[in-house]
């Protein structure tokens, strides 16, 4: 429901009904599959994201529940490790960062004054991919195929010869499928916030949102490489013969680690830099002030996202690298821990001088400060190596990433789904039961993960699927197996929550927070065109200032209103002057095409179909041209370019 009912002064019921007409969609089953939209894509990524997370939650259930007793029997080793390991992969790869893609494709457009992402058909192909590939994964769990070395997928024990079968085929595959998907978006996020940014929007003026999402992309765009040349190389191993990890025939096992780590470390903070986004984003509508420090924060981001490619050797203490390369590694891991400080000391600077409104999802943004030093303050230990080689491969490593990405990634994914719930659906959702969500979500994520340091330090393994009778194991395996089932109703409460708005939520007005950021300029949810006056920006906080608002007004012309097709805004990287205006994309069934295409070579390659695998590179190689082919544009639109 949206809640625009008279135009803007800038803009005449002409121009919105025109507007209307070429940026909306009609309601048919093939728009649901054509669309380029980038809000509706945007919900369907926080959606396949959210379910994603069900399906690893319930795995972690299942594996709570065998652990909270010694020598329980509830599932088997080999299904033990299928869970443990489809956990760890789809909590990172398939939940955490798309869910906060997710975010960054419904807002990012709004939140700089676009009326759509750079790229739209590749914004869809993106989303398909990231489906397909999570589908492609989870499928192999109910035919006993499913990856099962853990996330990392350590060789020798990765290889053919210690774990036959289609297991690290799945996952192998699985992620190189995948990584399609990241790396389409991350291009995507760049493009779009350095050229689409509303006139007067220079880079002193770009939310602290869109530039952890700008940071992140970079991040990926550098940092996937080395996972994808690691999988490429393990697929070859196994299924190919080559030698690229195999000692005997020069290869090396720890040519793995080095290029998972590359890539993972890089992927911590790939998954932490959009969510102290979403913080930064959703503190100025309940301390009714700007984020303390906007400069200081920025620049924390960009030194986050350089440093962090230069700390992978902490995950290898103790491998027997030679003793002098840690102490480059182990200050490089102290030394992060700075601009991470930064922007705490920021948002708690902003607390205390603002004037703070208690509502869920500030909540959540206390508990993630809480729970992100705590992490925080393990990580610094881990970059001690006497420490680290204490405790490696225990449950205190466990305890400390689930403190670092529950509550670095998952509690400001809540705060952002409380925030902005009201925008995305146009309803507002019910204060108490969020209330009560919160508590057991915060509760649960301490009573399930703190026991862990405990009995890591007591000498519990970690990557065990069951464990005997020993002192300080039994009972604080049960505390964190109750904690864990304190969590799940928790955000079964948030889960109900989101359903009871869509449902029963009073209408959202266009800006029910007082939020500063452009979307909140927006009717609720925002109509196709998502403007239908391109702003002019003259403040950090666009929202609380008069001028920007003016510029959609009376004194709003053509030149922004921009109704004569599916049209936007072009301006230069730094200062946002205006240069162009571009022509965006219809509906289209090209990117799911193409997708499907990718998901039925995969599968080829997987079940060792080579010929099927050559044939769909050729429908590959068709589909792409097909899509990359000129438009041949009429004699009416050569006129209207004119």
């Amino acid at each position: 429901m949206s809640t625009t009912t008279t135009p803007p002064a800038g803009a005449s019921r002409a121009d919105l009904a025109r507007l209307t007409e070429h940026w909306g969609e009609r309601a048919s089953l093939r728009a649901w599959f054509s669309t380029v939209d980038h809000k509706r894509i945007g919900c369907r990524y926080l959606v396949t994201a959210a379910f994603f997370f069900v399906l690893a939650g319930l795995s972690a259930l299942v594996m709570r529940t065998q652990l909270a007793r010694p020598e329980a029997g509830v599932v088997s080793p080999e299904d033990y490790n299928q869970l443990f390991t489809m956990h760890g992969t789809a909590m990172i790869f398939l939940f955490a960062t798309p869910m906060l893609f997710g975010f960054g494709n419904f807002l990012v457009p709004l939140m700089i004054g676009s009326r759509d992402m750079a790229f739209p058909r590749l914004n869809a192909f993106g989303y398909w991919v990231f489906l397909f590939a999570g589908l492609f994964m989870w499928a192999s769990l109910p035919f006993g195929a499913a990856p099962n070395d853990g996330w990392f997928a350590y060789v020798p024990l990765a290889d053919e010869q210690h774990t036959p079968g289609l297991h690290i085929d799945v996952y192998a595959l699985g992620l190189l499928f995948l990584g399609i998907s990241t790396t389409s978006a991350s291009i995507n996020f760049i493009a779009t916030s350095l050229k689409l940014r509303a006139p007067g929007m220079s880079l002193n003026r770009v939310p602290i949102f869109v530039w952890a999402i700008v940071a992140t992309a970079f991040m990926v765009i550098f940092a996937l490489p080395a996972l994808n040349l690691d999988n490429a190389m393990l697929f070859l191993d196994r299924r190919f013969g080559t030698h690229f990890f195999d000692p005997s025939a020069g290869g090396n096992v720890l040519l793995w680690q080095h290029l998972f780590w590359i890539f993972g470390h890089p992927d911590v903070y790939i998954i932490v830099l959009p969510a102290l986004g979403i913080v930064s984003a959703v503190l100025p509508a309940f301390t009714r002030r700007g984020v303390v420090g906007y400069a200081l924060v920025v620049l924390s981001i960009v030194a986050i996202a350089i440093i962090s490619f230069g700390v992978w050797v902490h995950h290898m203490f103790a491998t027997g690298l030679p003793q002098l390369s840690y102490s480059f590694f182990s200050a490089a891991s102290s030394i992060i821990t700075i601009p991470s400080g930064i922007q705490i000391f920021a948002w708690l600077a902003t607390m205390l001088l603002g004037r703070l409104v208690i509502r869920v999802p500030l909540l959540y943004v206390i508990g993630f400060i809480v729970t992100f030093v705590l992490g925080g303050f393990t990580g610094a230990m881990f970059a001690l190596t006497a420490f680290d080689q204490q405790v490696t491969d225990s449950y205190f490593v466990v305890a400390h990433f689930h403190y670092v990405l529950v509550g670095g990634a998952v509690f400001p994914i809540l705060a952002g789904v409380y925030y902005w719930l009201p925008k995305i659906t146009g309803r507002m959702y019910h204060e108490r039961l969020g209330r009560w969500a919160f508590w057991l979500v915060f509760a649960g994520m301490h009573g399930t993960f703190f026991p862990m340091h405990l009995y890591g330090l007591f000498g519990m393994p970690r990557r065990v699927y069951t464990y005997p009778s020993l002192p300080g194991w039994d009972g604080w395996n049960l505390v964190s197996t109750l904690g864990s089932y304190v969590l799940a109703v928790g955000l079964l409460l948030v889960l109900i929550g989101v359903v009871h708005a869509l449902r029963r939520g009073r209408p959202a007005p266009a800006n029910p927070w007082d939020g500063d950021s452009l979307e909140w300029a927006t009717a609720s949810p925002p109509e196709p065109y998502n403007f239908p006056v391109l702003p002019r920006v003259h403040s950090l906080h666009p929202v609380w200032d008069e001028r920007t608002a003016e510029s959609t007004g009376v004194g709003a012309t053509e030149d922004r209103v921009l109704s004569d097709g599916r049209r936007t805004l072009v301006t230069s990287e730094l200062d946002a002057n205006r240069e162009r205006v571009v022509e965006m994309p219809e509906s289209t069934l090209k990117p799911l095409v193409l997708a499907g295409a990718l998901l039925v070579f995969f599968t080829a390659m997987l079940l060792a179909w080579y010929p099927l695998a050559a044939v769909t590179v050729v429908a590959v190689v068709a589909t792409i041209a097909v899509w990359l082919w000129p438009h041949r544009r009429s004699d009416e639109e050569l006129g209207a370019a004119a």
